[in-house]
């Protein structure tokens, strides 16, 4: 099994800030995530800032994993990240100082599997990380399965919106209209909510 490849983001600090305490703290919390990561045999493909170019760098690296080490600033960078990752979902863990409640919610909200307050140690990295990939996995489930729900209820409508069109033109009745369908289908090699849509498509023309 390959191990995941994973891109870390780093806060980004304020040209105006106490840059010996800040980097001082952000040195040891990337530390940490490193070795962590390094020990859990993860791949660090980038550590990159979260800035306009983050989505074209995520596009180009697709990493399996990214990961928000964020001191004051979480809610700006998850906003890039969340730019970065929005046609192609990826589970994101997110190491933070910010214990409010409501940027926890507006995290979740924004497809973060895991919001870690506080606690970036290096033997607590895999662990955080294997729940952060079940969630997301658990999570792609239920979205797969709510689209597939969708798409099955709207051929189903096209279907029936199909049957009725046959059943006035021709005079027949629901079954029959439905075996016509079918047949038209099995002819062309094509579905029959696809056949029902062609023949909405061409009686909207004619209308």
């Amino acid at each position: 099994m390959r191990s995941l490849r994973i891109v870390v983001i780093n806060t980004l600090l304020s040209p105006d800030a106490d840059l010996d305490e800040l980097a001082l703290q952000q040195d040891e919390r990337a530390r940490a995530l490193r070795i962590g990561l390094l020990e859990a045999g993860y791949n660090i493909v980038a550590v990159l800032p979260a800035d306009l170019h983050l989505p074209d760098r995520v596009m180009q690296l697709q990493p399996d994993m990214i990961i928000i080490d964020a001191e004051s600033d979480a809610r700006d960078v998850l906003e890039h990240v969340v730019m970065a990752t929005r046609d192609a979902r990826r589970p994101i863990v997110l190491f933070t100082e910010d214990q409010a409640p409501s940027s926890m919610e507006a995290a979740m909200a924004a497809g973060v599997s895991a919001y870690i307050v506080a606690g970036l140690h290096a033997e607590r990295v895999k662990p955080v990380l294997d729940v952060a990939m079940a969630r997301f996995n658990a999570d792609q489930k239920l979205r797969n399965e709510l689209s597939d729900t969708k798409t099955k209820l709207a051929e189903r409508k096209t279907i029936e919106r199909a049957k009725g069109l046959l059943m006035s033109r021709h005079q027949i009745s629901e079954d029959e209209a439905y075996s016509k369908l079918r047949r038209m289908a099995m002819d062309k090699n094509l579905k029959i909510s696809e056949l029902a849509q062609r023949l909405i498509d061409a009686a909207d023309l004619l209308a």
